[in-house]
């Protein structure tokens, strides 16, 4: 496996980052940039889940990874939240919806799966970037 050496090399990371740029392309194409404050929700809280990936992987060691990844996870909860409403606003379709629900619920599984593989790691104090990539 390869070793990561930046956060960009996280698969977790990669997948947030399509995540936040689907919701994006939605604001784009439909009305929901006109409904700044939903716009802005779902935009934050999309863009916190690789922002706090990336800054938990900067900080210094496992643990405080891990509290990132908490808090990215939890944005990928609210991020599901606001689809809800994104879909009944209809500002998506149903086909749409579901497609960016199971990303979301598939990136908080990988989240939750790979901070349980660093909670368990023997790297837990040693620096992130000897973290084998992590696949769920």
């Amino acid at each position: 496996m390869a070793t990561v050496k930046q956060f960009e090399d996280l698969e977790i990371w990669q997948s947030a980052r399509i995540l936040c740029d689907a919701i994006h392309t939605i604001a784009i194409n439909t009305k929901l940039r006109k409904d700044s404050k939903l716009y802005g929700q779902i935009d934050g809280s999309s863009g916190s889940i690789m922002d706090n990936i990336a800054k938990g992987f900067e900080r210094n060691g496992n643990k405080e990874f891990v509290q990132f990844l908490s808090i990215a996870r939890a944005s990928c909860g609210e991020t599901r939240s606001q689809l809800y409403r994104l879909l009944d606003r209809k500002y998506i379709t149903e086909n749409q919806f579901e497609n960016l629900l199971s990303q979301c619920i598939t990136l908080s599984k990988m989240i939750g799966g790979f901070m349980n593989y660093l909670k368990n790691s023997d790297l837990r104090e040693a620096g992130i970037s000897q973290l084998a990539n992590f696949k769920l």
